[in-house]
């Protein structure tokens, strides 16, 4: 029950964040907004107040705002209305909703970063046997305080600095054993592995676990602000990088793409962890949901901020038919892809026990 809610309330702020920026941002360009709803199915709540409805229905699987004259079959001319704005100002109000999914995304990183996340220290908690770590004599309880000349003193920083090592075959470790520091010549096994984009390399392992010693890691206000851009633009990078190898075949859907039914099954995982797991997993959904928002797909604001540049090339929007043809291919199109992220996650988190039921009724 406490996963449901978690997911409900992660679903609900994502919407909220999204729809509240392009409620803001039509309201600071004059443009009335009738709606503002939170959810679809039957209403929960309804209130209208300074000529806008705030409802919330019982699906919390979306949202939307509807503002006056959005479509050129209700425009009507008038200054308040969505269509009576010029491209710039419309391209603020479609834009502002997938931007406030990215200030959110970085603003849970950067709260992560500075409130304090846990994280296992340097020290070496089991050895692997054939790996250069045990021949090299590292033993149990040592900690590693240096890799090649640079300090670490958490799990993650030793991980990067045996990756960034200085040769291909070895690292200079020193370690500290009780009140001895020790040097140690260690060598590197490279070892294929794949990544979350599908991807295989060689990573260099040096054969050791991490001790059961695990830390708070704080940074200062600013740092974190500096490092939770960083993970923002490397979340950014990482995701349009798989997007790529999706559309060129390279990855397949099953990999790379989740919908609510997966996204519950990932938020039930999480909040065993804990809340700054919570807060990670809001970061990366949020900065997702304002990628996947800015395709250039009808219906998504991407494919809104298409049609803006087109208009601002032809001179004039498009026809009231041609708006009809798009929308309905849009809502086409999301429908097909949101039964397709749903079999697909049906397939990746029961394929095993559908495909077993099957085998015992035939």
């Amino acid at each position: 029950m406490l996963a449901v809610i978690i997911f409900i309330l992660i679903l609900s702020l994502l919407i909220v964040v999204h729809e509240f920026g392009h409620f803001i941002a039509a309201r600071f360009n004059g443009v009335h907004v009738e709606n503002f709803s939170l959810g679809f199915g039957p209403q929960l709540f309804r209130r209208k107040k300074n000529g806008t409805e705030y409802a919330i229905s019982l699906i919390p699987l979306g949202g939307y705002v509807k503002m006056a004259g959005d479509s050129q079959l209700e425009y009507k001319g008038q200054p308040y209305e969505y269509f009576s704005k010029s491209v710039g100002r419309r391209f603020q109000i479609i834009f502002f909703g997938p931007f406030l999914n990215y200030v959110l995304g970085f603003l849970f990183f950067w709260g992560i970063l500075f409130t304090g996340y846990p994280s296992f220290t340097s020290k070496v908690g089991g050895l692997i046997d054939g790996y250069g770590a045990k021949q090299a004599g590292l033993e149990i309880g040592d900690k590693i305080v240096e890799v090649d000349g640079n300090k670490v003193e958490f799990w993650e920083d030793l991980q990067r600095q045996i990756q960034k090592r200085k040769t291909k075959d070895s690292v200079n470790l020193y370690v500290l054993r009780g009140e001895e520091q020790l040097k140690f010549r260690v060598p590197i096994r490279d070892k294929v592995m794949g990544n979350g984009l599908g991807e295989k390399r060689a990573i260099g392992i040096i054969g050791i676990s991490p001790f059961d010693e695990v830390v708070e890691v704080r940074h200062g206000f600013f740092e974190s602000a500096y490092l939770g851009i960083k993970k923002t633009f490397g979340l950014t990078a990482m995701t349009y990088k798989g997007l790529w190898r999706l559309i060129s075949g390279k990855m397949s859907m099953r990999e790379s793409m989740t919908g609510p039914l997966g996204i519950f099954f990932i938020t039930s995982k999480t909040a065993k962890l804990g809340v700054v797991a919570v807060m990670h997993l809001i970061a990366v959904l949020s900065v997702s949901l304002a990628i996947f928002n800015l395709l250039p797909l009808p219906v998504l604001d991407g494919g809104h901020i298409f049609l803006l540049g087109l208009e601002k090339l032809r001179k004039k929007a498009l026809s009231v038919r041609a708006e009809q043809i798009v929308n309905n291919i849009g809502f086409t199109l999301m429908i097909t892809i949101a039964l397709a992220v749903t079999y697909n996650d049906l397939l990746r988190l029961y394929g095993d026990k559908l495909s077993r039921a099957a085998a015992g009724g035939g």
